[in-house]
């Protein structure tokens, strides 16, 4: 497929819109308090900046660099710089991370839906027990999850359908500076709650001997580098639709910043009004979080409705906007290995993905056999969610950017670089980063879990 058909960003700004969505997800609304106040506060905030410049800002640069270059999605783009040898895997394993984390990723995105409506039709539970108990009949009644499931995947598809121009970028342009208004203002909104300045102290005041906590320094990398969709091809993806003249270096910056932003508002979010509840644990995430202890707030505040409403409007916005990458890694591969039109690629991407959340669904259900697994004892969505996020992600970015700082090389990489002009990072000091300290801290994060 040539690359007027395979379709090019409609302009740099509508580029950094796209790839910031595709980053900015529930990793960062969720997933980064979760981390923050697992991790011990302000500290590991700390640590996480230090990561997200030094460790991974350099492979989403090179990300966005090699698929510029090749302008095709990861697995094209290896096999055109070195056709045979195993670094195949690199391509296969960023379009299966792309398509499972889409079948499990989906599925918290239709709760989310679901929380929305409650929100606006009827609010939502007060109390600790009712708010549990709220989470706990959303997420176990299996047909209305696999609906809403459904649902939210057609939505992606009919937008990745419509294209890179009129699809992605024009939803991407609607959407995120949607998204960060409704962060700033429940932010304000947040820090101004009874026992706001509790929760600002635990999160902007590190215990500075916890820095260099070996635990701490683990998840704040691996925090960082889900944070921004590293290590299965999105932005691979993404970069081959850049135009040979258009920049790559000042989008990427832009990309890590806007996202580090949305991360940190969220903090301004979730710990001042967590704080401002009695008993609040900070140290709670996931599920339990978002979807127990925040209804728990919205129920009981002043003008609780609109707050809850907002917020769970703002997780559908940031789940939609990562979704849409996360099938266009498929998709892209499907168009560019096989020569298939968009429409089919997107329909078959889908439905198999689908197909593969329906069990993620009825693992909260009570299908014994896919609430607990013979063998592993967890559930499927369990399952899925260790293989493909906690695994397959650090995996394909350490191959990845072992593959761009050794096999394409500091000096193809560099020059590829060179074409946007002189700036930072410079080719030296990209070539050292993405060399040397970006797969060992993500080797480090890797040695880490399998001790852990």
């Amino acid at each position: 497929m040539s690359q007027g058909q395979r379709g090019t960003w409609g302009s740099g700004p509508g580029f950094i819109l796209a790839a910031t969505g595709s980053a900015v997800g529930l990793g960062n609304v969720w997933g980064f308090p979760t981390q923050v106040g697992q991790g011990g506060g302000a500290a590991f905030v700390l640590v996480y900046l230090i990561a997200v410049v030094f460790v991974c800002a350099p492979i989403l640069l090179g990300e966005v660099l090699l698929g510029r270059y090749a302008q095709l999605g990861p697995a094209g783009a290896v096999r055109k710089i070195i056709p045979t040898g195993p670094w195949w895997v690199i391509g296969a394993l960023a379009v299966a991370a792309g398509t499972f984390i889409l079948s499990f990723y989906s599925v918290i995105a239709g709760w989310t839906v679901q929380y929305l409506w409650l929100a606006v039709t009827s609010g939502l539970e007060a109390g600790p027990e009712g708010a549990t108990a709220l989470f706990g009949d959303v997420s176990a009644n299996g047909l209305r999850n696999i609906a809403f499931t459904g649902f939210f995947l057609a939505a992606t598809a009919w937008c990745v359908r419509r294209g890179i121009q009129r699809g992605i970028e024009a939803a991407s342009r609607i959407m995120m500076p949607v998204l960060f208004v409704l962060l700033v203002i429940l932010a304000i909104r947040s820090v101004t709650l009874p026992g706001a300045g509790e929760g600002l102290a635990y999160y902007l005041r590190p215990d500075l001997s916890q820095v260099l906590d070996i635990g701490i320094i683990g998840a704040a990398v691996g925090q960082a580098f889900f944070s921004l969709s590293l290590g299965m091809g999105a932005l691979v993806t993404y970069g081959s639709y850049l135009k040979r003249r258009q920049a790559a270096r000042s989008p990427a910056l832009a990309i890590v910043g806007i996202d580090t932003t949305i991360a940190l508002l969220a903090g301004f979010i979730i710990f001042p009004a967590g704080f401002s509840i009695a008993g609040f644990d900070p140290t709670s995430g996931g599920p339990g979080l978002i979807f127990a202890v925040l209804p728990q707030l919205f129920a009981t505040l002043p003008g609780g409705l609109i707050f809850g409403a907002a917020f769970f409007l703002l997780l559908s916005l940031a789940a939609f906007t990562s979704t849409i990458s996360l099938l266009e890694v498929p998709v892209a591969h499907a168009f560019d290995r096989w020569n298939w039109s968009r429409s089919k690629a997107v329909l078959v991407v889908t439905l198999f993905t689908f197909a593969f959340a329906i069990p993620s669904v009825l693992s909260f259900s009570g299908v014994p056999i896919l609430a607990n697994l013979p063998v592993i004892g967890g559930t499927f969505f369990d399952l899925m969610v260790n293989v493909w996020n906690e695994w397959a992600l650090p995996i394909g970015g350490m191959l990845l950017s072992l593959f761009i700082g050794w096999i394409w090389g500091k000096k193809k990489a560099g020059a590829e670089l060179s074409l946007d002009g002189a700036g930072f990072p410079s080719p030296a000091l990209f070539g050292f980063l993405i060399r040397f300290v970006s797969p060992a801290a993500i080797a480090l994060l890797i040695i880490l879990r399998i001790v852990g």
